[in-house]
């Protein structure tokens, strides 16, 4: 490729160098296409150029954005020449009788745009490395490729279960999962043939992101091939990923399987379907006094993280919601399992962690219904100190010390996100949700947290977003005949509530409070939402702006008979010891 003059290397390559252009010669046949791949973000001071030498010694560089193109190209020349320098070394022992030596000429380097004209060399490298250029190294020639859709990551699930669907992680640059090319392979059994070229794989039918292995793929493993795009026809190189082990036998019927048939297809635009479930985080459930006191009539693989995020995720898909609150979230169960899988049923997430803990909530709203439009998340005892809203209440708990000292030490966070419809600007929807303080004796706290939940909800649906329609999702720690309970449905509570007291007169809190809004539980007040071996009893609520939202339908909890199937809650057919309450909403 470079122009040597070097007689012997000339010997060893044959004689069939072509000759220059002038004097009649034939022209050398076309030499094939090579990238230059290119990655420009305006947010970073360098880019990056990746490309392959002739010789075959790939090269990375990082230049400034700003630098001339010219300094660039001159970098380029002088890598190239270098390489090829290396090149001729390597060839010297094959020199016959230590001919003269070689000297590597540095190549001419020059860039082309799309149009053919060559881009000047005081051009800004930001400007100049644009998507179809051509990059000249001496002869060899480079189109160059700015930005194109490339995979960061692929990851398959630890746990496969035949009839559970299989969710892969993808995170991709300058692509969209939704873009990306699909296909899945299932391993050969052992006493099946090879392909041709000797690979033990065949290819399944299947072509989409999501694939739900049947019985007779139970014993093999998987092989995912993601090609990612970026949705305008650009795609990357493609990357393959094999399941660590294989997909194994499900568990037959499970309790959600039922309710999926009210939820078969997800709701018109004129209704919002909403699911709140504590789904029972994995830091709580593979404790000791879980696997022993807790739980201990579940089988210990059923609490395992990897089996259960197999039927959270196909229990969470049935139900094509378009609100889903869950409460008790991992963050790596959030970032690697939930996220990724419900992102490929359409919907978007969004976490806020417990500041003391591995675990948090999640939203996920249904994307091509609603946009979000802002978010306002707090942790209650953060906001009791900070925020000026709060300034009354916290005055009033400092006169209670030791209950004082008690909210402050909670780390329980509340949710809240503002929805705008995607087909119908004009509504909007605040979508909160919280996890109150869990002690059967916190009725006291829980009172304190809530009050603060509802003032932050005030100031967002009052102030910031006036008459905007609230839904309250979450585990509240609390029964239908609490005061916490009282206070959300009736607007108020009075201050000699027998909850200020609820763990005795040495912490009596006694307040009185009130809120604005008119708030209904949409699913009732049903037997039980956490069903365990000691204790069941309805915990769980969503709750709805009544004067704005009515509810259409609500989905029947499974049968008392299902539930204790496998005594109580979770089991091998139940992934939480909570259940997920889900109803349709309309506007009014």
């Amino acid at each position: 490729m470079w122009r040597r003059l070097c007689s012997a290397l000339r010997s060893l390559r044959g004689s069939s160098a072509a000759p220059s252009h002038g004097g009649g010669g034939r022209r050398r046949p076309p030499v094939a296409m090579e990238r230059a791949v290119v990655r420009c973000v305006p947010s970073e001071p360098k880019l990056s150029l990746r490309f392959v030498l002739p010789d075959g010694s790939a090269r990375h560089m990082q230049r400034d954005q700003a630098e001339p193109l010219g300094r660039a190209l001159a970098r380029i020349a002088t890598n190239a020449a270098k390489g090829h320098g290396k090149a001729g070394k390597k060839n010297k022992k094959a020199r016959a009788g230590g001919g003269a030596e070689c000297e590597a000429a540095v190549p001419a380097v020059r860039l082309f745009s799309r149009d053919g004209a060559a881009v000047a060399e005081e051009v800004p490298n930001a400007a100049a490395w644009q998507d179809g250029a051509m990059l000249h190294i001496g002869d060899a020639r480079y189109r160059v490729e700015r930005n194109p859709p490339a995979l960061t990551e692929l990851r398959l699930p630890r746990s496969l279960l035949a009839g559970f669907p299989v969710c892969p992680k993808v995170n991709a640059e300058f692509a969209a999962p939704q873009h990306c090319l699909f296909r899945w392979f299932r391993e050969q059994r052992p006493a099946g043939r090879r392909d041709a070229a000797g690979e033990a794989w065949v290819e399944t039918a299947a072509a989409e992101r999501v694939f739900t292995p049947s019985n007779a793929l139970v014993g093999l493993r998987l092989k995912l091939r993601c090609t990612p795009g970026d949705g305008d026809q650009r795609y990357g190189p493609a990357r393959e990923v094999e399941s660590s082990g294989p997909v194994e036998a499900g568990p037959g019927a499970c309790t959600f399987d039922a309710r999926h048939l009210y939820t078969k297809k997800v709701c018109g635009h004129g209704s919002v379907r909403a699911v709140s479930y504590n789904i029972l985080a994995d830091t709580y459930a593979q404790t000791e006094f879980s696997h022993t006191v807790l739980y201990p009539y579940c089988a210990p693989y059923a609490l395992e993280i990897d089996y259960r995020q197999n039927l959270l995720k196909k229990e969470l898909a049935g139900y094509n919601a378009d609100l889903i609150c869950l409460q008790e979230v991992d963050k790596s169960v959030f970032v690697d399992s939930l996220a990724p899988a419900l992102d490929a049923f359409g919907l978007e997430g969004l976490f806020r962690i417990k500041e003391k803990q591995h675990e948090g909530l999640a939203t996920f709203y249904r994307r091509d219904k609603f946009s979000l439009l802002s978010q306002h998340d707090i942790a209650f005892s953060e906001a009791l100190l900070s925020e000026p809203l709060h300034k009354e209440l916290c005055e009033q708990l400092a006169k209670y010390p030791l209950v004082q000292e008690k909210v402050l030490q909670r780390s329980s966070v509340l949710q809240v996100s503002v929805l705008q419809s995607t087909t119908d600007p004009s509504r909007k929807l605040c979508v909160a949700n919280t996890h109150l303080y869990w002690h059967p004796k916190g009725g006291n706290i829980r009172l304190i947290q809530i009050a603060v939940a509802m003032s932050h909800i005030k100031h967002i649906a009052c102030d910031l977003y006036p008459s905007i329609p609230v839904i309250f999702c979450g585990d509240f720690n609390t029964t239908p005949s609490s005061g916490t309970y009282s206070f959300i449905s009736s607007g108020g509570i009075a201050e000699d509530h027998e909850d200020w007291i609820s763990n005795g007169e040495e912490e009596r809190c006694s307040m009185s409070l009130s809120h604005p809004f008119k708030l209904l539980s949409a699913c009732g007040e049903p037997a039980y939402t956490n069903y365990v071996g000691g204790f069941h009893g309805c915990l769980d609520y969503i709750f709805i702006d009544r004067n704005a939202l009515e509810v259409e339908q609500v989905i029947p909890l499974p049968s008392h008979e299902e539930i204790t199937s496998h005594r109580a809650l979770p089991s091998v057919s139940h992934p939480s010891d909570h259940i997920a309450l889900i109803c349709d909403l309309k506007w009014k």
